[in-house]
Formats: structure tokens, sequence, C-alpha cells
């Protein structure tokens, strides 16, 4: 068994976010009841070194790791980690109550083969006791979880390869609900909110809906700030790096605005409008209550408004930091002009705290 939920308590840890064009690294800290930032770095990774979110090249994510943790100057070695949730199979399952973890780990080991479509000797599985089931007294529902070894092992190679010991390795999916528990605290958002967290990213989109806290639905889309990037390159004849830059910096000539920017930014309101109608379809719901913007993308001057004022639904932009304080060895701009794309790496580094 792989702590791929991972249910013990843990020593501090560092949260490491592996996505498709960058790693991020978050440590944090508890004390009175307040979260402080310790270190945080973010830095980017080659050209195919990752494919839609599977290690592809090991030693250039090791190295980009490697980097990581020397620019953030953590003296922590122990890392969670997350996969991408469609990488993983999840079943809620009734299991007998009053059972041992271990007696309930030989159970599912034997019963799993009816739940995963793949040989058992290629995935790591795990499982939580999620609380007494509805319909049966006597049994409690185990949300069982899991996943090819291969998928978990790239990222622990690519860990490792850095000197770190990868303690944890969770679920993106679970690492944004820890994060939305900030979030949702920030807006004063009642419990039972509906919410949709779409995470914009370099070329994937993650629609995560929560109900009670709880993940109830998820799809990715490939869609993402590439796109914006990859026009800039063509329209002006930039090279990759060049065009990264003047998307963030500006410089570009006076078309860019009207002429790329703003079909961009409707292109993003049309993908989370779709993503939406995705959910509705497969659910009973028709609407939402809110919408957080989370990843790079969301960090562009306006887009929420624009989304909030499309589809008539309140949005906000994601910044898991607000009401944490900051280490002073922490560059407070950076990390706030960041802090969208930090909702996995911030839901990983609060394992510290389970």
């Amino acid at each position: 068994m792989l702590g791929i939920i991972g249910k013990r308590r843990t020593p501090p840890v560092l949260g490491l976010d592996i996505s498709s064009t960058t790693v991020k690294l978050l440590e944090l800290s508890q004390s009175g009841g307040r979260y402080r930032v310790e270190s945080y770095a973010v830095t980017s990774l080659p050209v195919d070194a990752v494919i839609e979110k599977n290690v592809n090249d090991i030693e250039a994510v090791s190295n980009a790791i490697r980097a990581i943790v020397a620019q953030s100057r953590t003296k922590l070695k122990t890392v969670a980690a997350a996969v991408a949730g469609s990488s993983v199979i999840t079943k809620i399952i009734d299991m007998p109550a009053g059972l041992s973890d271990d007696d309930m780990e030989i159970q599912l080991t034997l019963e799993a083969d009816q739940y995963i479509p793949y040989p058992l000797d290629e995935v790591a599985i795990d499982f939580e006791v999620q609380g007494p089931s509805p319909e049966h007294a006597s049994q409690v529902e185990v949300l069982l979880a899991a996943c090819r070894r291969e998928t978990i092992d790239a990222r622990l190679d690519a860990i490792e390869g850095a000197d770190l010991n990868a303690r944890i390795m969770d679920v993106e999916a679970y690492a944004m609900e820890r994060s939305f528990g900030l979030i949702r605290k920030q807006l004063d958002l009642d419990l039972d909110s509906l919410v949709a967290i779409v995470d914009i990213g370099a070329t994937m989109t993650t629609l995560s809906v929560l109900n009670n806290g709880q993940t109830i639905y998820t799809r990715e889309q490939l869609f993402g700030g590439k796109q914006l990037t990859d026009e800039i390159m063509r329209r002006y004849g930039l090279p990759l790096e060049e065009a990264g830059l003047a998307k963030k910096q500006g410089g570009l000539p006076d078309d860019y605005e009207p002429e790329v920017l703003e079909p961009f930014r409707e292109a993003v309101v049309q993908q989370v409008a779709r993503s939406l109608q995705f959910f509705f379809s497969s659910s009973q719901f028709n609407d939402v209550d809110y919408i957080i913007m989370a990843g790079g993308v969301s960090s562009m001057d306006g887009l929420a408004e624009l989304v909030q004022d499309k589809l008539g639904t309140p949005t906000a932009v994601a910044n898991p930091f607000a009401d944490m304080s900051i280490s002073s060895r922490v560059n407070a701009v950076a990390l706030a002009a960041d802090a969208p794309a930090m909702m996995i790496a911030c839901g990983l580094a609060l394992r510290s705290f389970d």
C-alpha cells in the first residue's frame, strides 16, 4: 500500500506541485491557529518534461526540483506530492464496521480486482474510512483509491533524484479541497454551498465542484495559457521564452490587447461555461453558488469580473495565503502574483497539520 490518500499524521512536509510546465514548492508552519508561509518557489520545466501531467523526463524534473529547493532555502527534506485525478480510480464501498486497518487492508486487497480494471501488481491502492454506511448500520463507507504504479513511480523517482523523501503521494483533487477550506472562510461561504473551482494551467483546465467542502465532480480538458503564448509566438514571430515574458511583462504592439488578449479572455469564459455545462448535464444541479478561479491564467487582470459578468455567478480569484503571515525571506509580491496557481501546493503543504 502506498499512501495515495495518506491517513496518518505526518511530520512537516513540503508541498510539491509538479504540473505540465512548472514545479511549485511551499512550506507552511502554524502558530496560534494561524498559518505562516516559511518558504516558497516556482520554476519552469523544460518543454515536454511533463506531458499532460505525466512525468516524461525524470532527470529534467529532478533537476528542476533540486533548483527550486535551493531557491526556496527550505531545510525540509520530506515532500507531499500529488497525481492528477484522472490518473486515479476511486470508489466508495461498504465494509464491516470494527475492522482494524490491517484487516481492512487484507480484505480490500483480496477484493480490489472487482473494482480496478488493471492487474493488481501494476497499481498502488489506499483506502480511508468515510463514516457509517447510511444503508447498513453494521457497515462503514470506505473510499478506495488506486493509481497505476508507473504514474506514481515516475514522480517518486524524480523527487528522490533531487535527494528528497516523498512521504505522501496525494491526489490533486483532495489537495484542492484542503486549500478550498481556506478560501471558504475568506469568502464566508456556507458549508453547504455548491462551489466550482476552475483551475486553468498552462495546458490543462480542471473543473472541481465541491459541496459541503467535498469534491463531487472533476473534469479535465485540454485548454490553458499556452494557447495565448502560442498565438503571441505566431502573430509576432517571437520564440517561446520571449513570448512568455512578453505575456507577463508587456511590451507587445498596440494590437495585442484587442486582437489577441481579448479573444483569449472570451475563450476562457467559454471554456468555463462549457465545463459547467458538462457538470450540469451529468448531475441534478443546474447552477452553482460561486466560482473560484485558480491556476496561473486566473491572475489575468479583469478575468474573474468578465466571468462573473458573462455567467451571472459570483466569481473570485483564489488566494489561499490571504489570511497567512509571511516569513521575511519570502518575496511577498511574487507570492501574491503566484497565489492562484499555488492551490494544489498549498493543499499538499497543509498535510503537515492533518
